[in-house]
């Protein structure tokens, strides 16, 4: 596997969970907004991940170390997002008659959005960002002990 590899696997992993964080922030800075452009309350939004094969290079050697070096390019993935999707769950109906929003029997749909369920997804992305860094360090540590055995 190639030193740049690990780079690689991490940099799309940074660029999947800052997308997750970014909708994340949306949702709760819209979590109360009753009026939106396409008229009605605002629909929380999801990331969707999936995973992409980073090599398909094949090994052309049989047996012993080739297998395995096959096998490995087979299996070095990384994620991306596939895409945003619009969260289906039902508008919360508040009663609030003074609300400009209000339907005639005093009924205000507010947004979809799950206030916790945001805050933990946000706590989740900053967890695995922090941990796609940790992986750069480890690799680029060991890129720099490398280059120190050649000296």
């Amino acid at each position: 596997m190639n030193l740049f590899t690990s780079f690689t696997i991490s940099a799309k992993g940074l660029r999947a969970e800052r997308t997750r964080l970014n909708v994340a922030s949306m949702n709760l800075a819209n979590a109360h907004v009753t009026r939106t452009l396409d008229g009605g309350p605002y629909r929380a939004k999801s990331v969707v991940f999936h995973a992409v094969v980073l090599s398909q290079k094949e090994s052309t050697q049989s047996g012993g170390e080739g297998d395995f070096d096959a096998r490995l390019k087979k299996a070095i993935e990384t994620v991306e997002v596939a895409e945003i999707v619009d969260n289906k769950t039902p508008f919360m109906e508040v009663y609030d008659p003074d609300h400009p929003d209000a339907d005639e029997n005093g009924m205000v749909k507010m947004p979809n959005v799950n206030v916790m369920e945001e805050m933990v997804d946000i706590m989740s992305a900053q967890r695995a960002y922090e941990a796609n860094i940790s992986a750069m360090d480890a690799a680029k540590n060991m890129a720099v002990k490398a280059i120190d055995i050649i000296r």
